[in-house]
C-alpha cells in the first residue's frame, strides 16, 4: 500500500481549446434563449451600475453644491424675479443662484430670503426626484440581477444533469475490461468533480465575463464623457495592473495545478486506505500509514500554503494600484474643483467609478482559474465519452423469447493480453438440463469460459453457439436475461432485502418469499425484525457469506434463468449454512443447463460431466468416478483435497 503506487491523475492543462467548447455547445444549444435573455439582464444590471454613480454626480452637481445651485425644473417651469418671468426649462442662459445672488440675464441681483427659498424649495424637490430614481435603479438592478443569477444557475445544472446522464449511460455500456483497467475514483470524479466544474463555468464565468467587459467599457467610455483629463489620471495605473495580472495568472496556474495534484493523491490514499482497513488493523501497519499519509497531506499543505502566498500578493498588489488612483483622483481632481474647473459631482462620481473598474479586475484571475479547470474537465469527460471499449451490438441481432439450454464452444480461442492466451482452442458441447463443472488450478481459464458465455468478453477466435445461435447474434440483453450468474463474492446494494433480490423489477412479495423459501434464505430473513424489509448496508457487511450467497440465489432464482452459472458459489460458505446452500443449488439446477466452477470437488461429484482445464486447455472430461479412475489430473487434485 505504498503511496508511490496510487494511481495519479494525468494533469491536463487546457486554458481554450474550440473543439472541445463546440461539442459542449451541443448540450448548450437547447438553452440558448434563457442564456440570451441572462446576457440581457447582464446587461440591464450593468446599466444600473454605470447609472447609480452618475445619478449622484447630477444630484450634487445640481441640487446640492452649497457654491453653486442651478435650477432645473420641467420644460414650462418658471421662476419669478423681481416682475420678471424665467422659463427654466427653457432659458438658454445659464441661471444659477451662488452666495445667494440670482445670476441670470439681468446680472447678478441679491435675492430675497423669500426668494432663496423658493429655489431651495425648488432643488428639493429635485433631489427627491432624483432619490426615486435612484431607488428605481436599485430595485431594479436587484430584479435584473436575481433574473439573470436564476436563469445562469438554472441553465447550468440543467446542461450538467444531461451531461451527465448521458456520460453515466455511456459508462454503463462500456465493457467489463474497461472497469478492470480504470479505477472507480476516477470514474466517479468525472460524473461529479468535474461535472461541477462544467457547472461553475457556466455560473461564474461565461456569461459575467461578458458582463465584467461591458461594465468596463461603459465605465471608461462615461469616465471620458464626464473629464478626460481625469479620466487619464484615474487609468494611468492600469498597465501596471494588466502586468502584475499577466504575472499572476501564470503563477496562479502553475500553483493551481500543484494544488489540485496532490489532493487527487490524498484522495487516493484514503480510498484505498480506508477499504483496506480490515488489513491495515489486523496487521499493525497503522504507524506506517499514517506515516505515508503525513507525508501526502505535508505536500499538500506547502501546495495549498504556496497558493495562498501567491493569492496574498495578488490583491494589496491590485488593491494598492487602485489606491494609487484613488489618491491621484483626490489631488488632482480635487486641485480642479477649487480652481473651478471642475464640478465636485464629477470627482465624487469618479471615486464610484474607479472602484467599479477595479472589481472585475479583483475577480479575473479567479474565473480564469474557474475557466482553466472546466476546459481539463471537458477534456476528461469528452476523452471517457470517446472511449469505445464496449461489446459490440449488431443491429441485426435477434431477441430470444426463450433457450432451451443448447450451448456448444467451437474451437474458442481467448486473450486479455495480445500474446497471453488464456484458452487454447477450446471445444465443448452441454445438452439442455445438464449440468456441467468445470475444475483446475486458478488461472486455468474456467471463470473466463463464464465470462464468454454472458459475453462479458467477446472471443478473438471461434464460435459459441446458443440453441444452434451464434452468440454474437443474439440480442445482448436478451441474452444475459436467460444466462444468469451466482458469482462467489456476491455484491448486495443499499436498500432492502426485497430490491436486492427483484433487482426492483416488477415481482410480487408473494413471488419473493416463495422463492427465498425455495433457496432457504427465508430462514434467517424470517427472523430479522423487519423481515423482507430490512435495510442492507453497504455491500451487505452485516449478513454471513452464507446469507449473502442464499440471497444471491434467490436473485437468480426469481429472474427465471434458462441457462444458471455458479461461479465459485460455495467456495466461501460457513458451515452453519453449508447444508442450506448444497440443498439451494440441488433445486437451482434441477431442469435447467448449469455451468459450476467450483474449488471443492464434494460440491461437483453429482454433476453429468466435469472439464478439467489446465493452462487454457481441456486435459481430462468425464463423470466423477470416470475421471477417478483413470487416475489422471483430477485423481491427482482429488487426492490433494481428502488426504
Amino acid at each position: 500500500m505504498s503511496h508511490n503506487n496510487h494511481y495519479v491523475e494525468k494533469d491536463i492543462d487546457k486554458s481554450f481549446d474550440m473543439d472541445l467548447l463546440r461539442r459542449l455547445y451541443k448540450y448548450t444549444r437547447p438553452y440558448f434563449i434563457p442564456l440570451l435573455t441572462a446576457l440581457v439582464l447582464l446587461m440591464g444590471v450593468t446599466g444600473v451600475d454605470l447609472l447609480k454613480p452618475y445619478i449622484i454626480k447630477v444630484v450634487i452637481d445640481d441640487h446640492i453644491a452649497p457654491e453653486t445651485i442651478y435650477l432645473q425644473a420641467d420644460p414650462g417651469g418658471e421662476f419669478l424675479y423681481q416682475g420678471t418671468t424665467y422659463s427654466l426649462g427653457e432659458d438658454t442662459s445659464p441661471v444659477q443662484i451662488r452666495d445667494q445672488t440670482f445670476y441670470g440675464p439681468q446680472g447678478g441681483t441679491p435675492l430675497t430670503t423669500e426668494e432663496y427659498a423658493a429655489v431651495r424649495s425648488l432643488n428639493a424637490g429635485q433631489i427627491y426626484r432624483f432619490v426615486l430614481i435612484f431607488l428605481g435603479a436599485l430595485i431594479l438592478g436587484f430584479i435584473f440581477n436575481y433574473l439573470q443569477i436564476y436563469l445562469l444557475n438554472h441553465v447550468g445544472q440543467k446542461i450538467v444533469y444531461h451531461l451527465r446522464s448521458d456520460l453515466f449511460q455511456h459508462v454503463e455500456g462500456l465493457s467489463l475490461r474497461f472497469f478492470e483497467k480504470n479505477p472507480v475514483g476516477r470514474l466517479v470524479t468525472r460524473i461529479t468533480n468535474d461535472m461541477n466544474n462544467i457547472s461553475e463555468m457556466y455560473t461564474n464565468v461565461a456569461v459575467t465575463f461578458i458582463k465584467d467587459l461591458l461594465l468596463i467599457a461603459g465605465i471608461v467610455v462615461i469616465m471620458f464623457t464626464l473629464s478626460v483629463k481625469l479620466t487619464l489620471v484615474s487609468l494611468s495605473t492600469v498597465i501596471l495592473v494588466i502586468l502584475a495580472s499577466l504575472i499572476f495568472r501564470v503563477l496562479a496556474r502553475k500553483a493551481y495545478r500543484d494544488v489540485r495534484l496532490k489532493l487527487a493523491r490524498i484522495n487516493a490514499t484514503l480510498s484505498e486506505n480506508i477499504s483496506g482497513m480490515k488489513i491495515i488493523q489486523l496487521f499493525n501497519q497503522e504507524q506506517r500509514i499514517i506515516s505515508e499519509f503525513d507525508a501526502i497531506n505535508l505536500d499538500h499543505y506547502k501546495a495549498s500554503k504556496r497558493e495562498v502566498q501567491i493569492f496574498a500578493i495578488f490583491r494589496p498588489t491590485v488593491n494598492f494600484f487602485y489606491s494609487i488612483s484613488l489618491a491621484l483622483i483626490l489631488f488632482f481632481g480635487g486641485l480642479w474643483v477649487l480652481d473651478g474647473s471642475l464640478k465636485f459631482g464629477v470627482l465624487v462620481a469618479f471615486t464610484s467609478y474607479i472602484q467599479q473598474f477595479y472589481h472585475p479586475i479583483f475577480d479575473l484571475t479567479e474565473k480564469f482559474n474557474i475557466f482553466q479547470s472546466a476546459m481539463a474537465s471537458l477534456e476528461r469527460i469528452f476523452l471517457l465519452m470517446d472511449e469505445d471499449d464496449r461489446i459490440p451490438r449488431d443491429p441485426r441481432a435477434v431477441p430470444l423469447q426463450g433457450i432451451e439450454g443448447s450451448i456448444e464452444f467451437k474451437n474458442v480461442s481467448f486473450a486479455y493480453k495480445a500474446d497471453e492466451p488464456v484458452l487454447k482452442n477450446i471445444s465443448f458441447s452441454v445438452n439442455p438440463g445438464e449440468t456441467v463443472a468445470f475444475v483446475g488450478a486458478t488461472g486455468s481459464g474456467k471463470t473466463t469460459i463464464m465470462n464468454l458465455l454472458t459475453r462479458m468478453y467477446d472471443i478473438q477466435e471461434g464460435e459459441i453457439l446458443i440453441d444452434g445461435h451464434p452468440i454474437r447474434s443474439i440480442d445482448l440483453d436478451h441474452l444475459r436475461s436467460h444466462v444468469r450468474t451466482v458469482l462467489q463474492d456476491v455484491f448486495l446494494f443499499s436498500g432492502t432485502i426485497q430490491n436486492n433480490i427483484t433487482l426492483y423489477d416488477d415481482f410480487s412479495q408473494e413471488e419473493v418469499r416463495k422463492v427465498s423459501e425455495f433457496v432457504n434464505a427465508s430462514r434467517f430473513i424470517d427472523q430479522l425484525p423487519e423481515g423482507y424489509q430490512a435495510e442492507v448496508t453497504e455491500g451487505g457487511a452485516t449478513f454471513s457469506s452464507g446469507q449473502r450467497q442464499l440471497l444471491s440465489f434467490a436473485r437468480a432464482l426469481i429472474h427465471s434463468p434458462d441457462v444458471l452459472i455458479l461461479d465459485e458459489a460455495t467456495s466461501s460458505i460457513d458451515t452453519e449454512t453449508e447444508g442450506l446452500i448444497q440443498d439451494a443449488i440441488a433445486k437451482l439446477i434441477t431442469g435447467r443447463t448449469t455451468f459450476v466452477v467450483a474449488h471443492r470437488l464434494s460440491t461437483i461429484k453429482n454433476a453429468s460431466r466435469i472439464i478439467l482445464l489446465h493452462q487454457g486447455e481441456i486435459k481430462e472430461t468425464g463423470t466423477h468416478d470416470e475421471l477417478l479412475k483413470i487416475r489422471g489430473l483430477y485423481y491427482n487434485l482429488y487426492q490433494l483435497q481428502y488426504q
